[in-house]
C-alpha cells in the first residue's frame, strides 16, 4: 500500500469529489514513478478517472477552500487547476489508435487498463487508487515497479508499435534513461534504431524541449550517445555527428572530436547548471569539421574554426526553432572566444587579458568554466599544468580588472564630446579617434581615465590634421 504517497490535501478531495460523482480515481504516472524514486516533491500530478476528467476538476475546485479557477481544454478532454503549489491535471481514462503521418491518436474513453496500455514506458504506467475501498493500492499491471529496480526503460507493448505510433517517445526514451541513469531494454533499444526515420514527423519544439532535458541531466553525454547510436542524432544536429570519426594522413591523425565534445559537456556540467552555458560546450568544437585541413608541414589545421562555429550556432538554432535572443548570441559569443584563454594561457600578458576580459565582458567567468572543461588530455602531467596556467589567468583577470577596469567599458572619450572639441560633424575621423583611445587603453598605453584619454584624443586629432580652433574638413 502506498498511502505515503498520497498524503497531500489535494488526494483527500479528489477522493471527495469521485465518491460524490460515482466514478473512480487514480493518480498516475510521473508523480508515482518519481514517489518511489524518491526523487523529490512533484509539482504536477496527473489524475486519470473512469468517468469525465473535466466534471471531476470541477467538483475538486468546488470542494477546495479556495475555489481556484479550472483550466478546460476541451479537444483532449482534460482539465487543470491549482492548489497551494500544485498544478493537477485531470483526464478520463481513454485508448487510442494511430495513423502513419501524426502522433496524434484517435481517442475514446476506455477502461483504467486500456489507459495504462496507451502509457509509454512500464514506470509510467503505475497506478495508486485513490477511491476510499481501494486507497493506496499501487496497480502495476506491467511490472513497472520491478523494471524500476532493475533501472530498466521498457515499453507496456510491442517495442515497435509504441515507437512508432509516437515517435516522440524515442526522445523521451533516451532521456528518461539519461536523467534516471536507466538502461533502455535491447528489444527497445532496437526498435528506436527500426523506427528511427518516423522522427521526421515529431515538430522541431518537441525534440528540442527533450534535448533541453537530456542536457539539463548530470550526464549529459549519456543521452547523447544513444541519440547516436539510435540514427536520431544525424537527423537532429548533423553539426555534432559530423565530428565523429578519426582520419589519418601520412601516419598523421587527429582527434575524435565528437568523443571530446561529449566530455567537454560532461566536464563542465559537474560545474554549472547554466543549460546555455552547456549548450556551448556541446557546440564549441562544431566550426572544425568545415574547417579541417592536412598540411604536409604542420599536419592537421582547424583554422578560424571558432568563427565559423559562432556563425553555424545562428542556423542550428534557426532550424531546431531554439530563441533566437540573448541566449543564441551567448553561446555564439562563448564558441566565438572558446580558444582565447587556451591560447592566452600559454603567455600571459596584461594586454592580451584586458582584450579578452573586454570581448566576453560580463560572460568571463562563463568562458574560463568552459575552456577549463575542454581540458580533456589523460596526461596528468599535461592536465595539472594546464589547470595551472588556467589558474594563473584567472588571477590575472583578477588583477588586471581590478585595475584597469575594462569589462565591459565604454571610453573616456565619448563621440559628443569630439565632435564638440573639433566643431566636426557626424564623420569617418570621430570613429578613428574612438577607436584609437579604447585600443591605446587595451593595449596599456594610456590608463582607462578621461585625463590621460583626453590627451590622447588631442594627438591623435593632431596627426589626422584637426585641432580646437580650426578644422580643415
Amino acid at each position: 500500500m502506498y498511502q505515503n504517497a498520497i498524503k497531500h490535501p489535494i488526494f483527500n478531495f479528489i477522493t471527495q469529489a469521485s465518491e460524490a460523482l460515482g466514478i473512480q480515481s487514480f493518480v498516475i504516472g510521473g508523480f508515482v514513478r518519481d514517489f518511489i524514486l524518491e526523487r523529490g516533491s512533484a509539482k504536477d500530478i496527473d489524475i486519470v478517472t473512469v468517468g469525465s476528467g473535466i466534471e471531476l476538476a470541477k467538483k475538486v475546485a468546488n470542494l477546495l477552500p479556495n475555489q481556484p479557477k479550472v483550466q478546460v481544454f476541451k479537444t483532449y478532454g482534460t482539465a487543470m487547476l491549482r492548489f497551494e503549489d500544485i498544478e493537477v491535471e485531470f483526464v478520463g481514462a481513454r485508448k487510442e489508435s494511430y495513423t502513419l503521418d501524426t502522433r496524434n491518436p484517435i481517442v475514446e474513453n476506455g477502461t483504467l487498463e486500456e489507459d495504462q496500455d496507451r502509457r509509454d514506458f512500464t514506470i509510467n504506467a503505475l497506478a495508486i487508487s485513490l477511491n476510499k475501498d481501494t486507497i493506496g493500492e499501487l496497480l502495476d499491471p506491467f511490472n513497472g515497479l520491478k523494471d524500476m529496480r532493475r533501472g530498466i526503460i521498457r515499453t507496456p507493448l510491442e517495442p515497435s508499435i509504441t515507437y512508432s505510433d509516437d515517435p516522440l517517445r524515442m526522445m523521451r526514451a533516451i532521456r528518461f534513461a539519461t536523467q534516471l541513469d536507466f538502461v533502455i531494454e535491447e528489444s527497445s533499444l532496437k526498435a528506436i534504431v527500426d523506427n528511427s526515420n518516423r522522427l521526421k514527423i515529431i515538430t522541431r519544439e518537441r525534440i528540442v524541449d527533450e534535448l533541453q532535458k537530456i542536457m539539463s541531466s548530470p550526464i549529459p553525454s549519456t543521452g547523447f550517445l544513444l541519440l547516436e547510436k539510435a540514427n536520431l542524432l544525424e537527423q537532429i544536429l548533423p553539426e555534432l555527428t559530423a565530428l565523429k570519426g578519426v582520419e589519418e594522413v601520412e601516419g598523421q591523425k587527429h582527434k575524435d572530436n565528437f568523443y571530446h565534445t561529449l566530455e567537454v559537456v560532461d566536464n563542465i556540467s559537474k560545474h554549472t547548471k547554466d543549460v546555455w552555458l552547456r549548450w556551448a560546450a556541446l557546440l564549441h568544437d562544431i566550426g572544425k569539421a568545415p574547417t579541417k585541413k592536412f598540411h604536409k608541414t604542420i599536419g592537421w589545421t582547424f583554422h578560424a574554426h571558432e568563427f565559423v562555429g559562432s556563425k553555424m550556432v545562428f542556423k542550428l538554432f534557426k532550424r531546431l526553432r531554439m530563441p533566437l535572443n540573448n541566449k543564441m548570441k551567448f553561446v555564439q559569443k562563448m564558441v566565438l572566444l572558446s580558444s582565447r584563454p587556451i591560447v592566452l594561457a600559454t603567455e600571459v600578458t596584461d594586454s592580451a587579458v584586458r582584450r579578452l576580459v573586454f570581448d566576453a565582458g560580463e560572460d568571463i567567468d562563463s568562458l574560463m568554466t568552459l575552456c577549463e572543461a575542454d581540458i580533456t588530455t589523460k596526461n596528468p602531467k599535461k592536465f595539472n599544468r594546464y589547470h595551472s596556467n588556467f589558474e594563473i589567468v584567472r588571477g590575472k583577470i583578477k588583477e588586471v580588472e581590478e585595475r584597469d577596469q575594462v569589462r565591459n567599458f565604454q571610453p573616456p572619450i565619448s563621440g559628443e564630446l569630439i565632435m564638440e572639441t573639433f566643431n566636426l560633424k557626424p564623420c569617418r575621423e570621430i570613429g578613428q579617434i574612438k577607436d584609437a583611445i579604447k585600443e591605446a587603453i587595451l593595449e596599456g598605453e594610456i590608463a582607462n581615465d578621461y585625463k590621460e584619454a583626453y590627451q590622447f584624443m588631442l594627438d591623435k586629432a593632431e596627426s589626422l590634421g584637426l585641432n580646437k580652433e580650426l578644422t580643415d574638413l
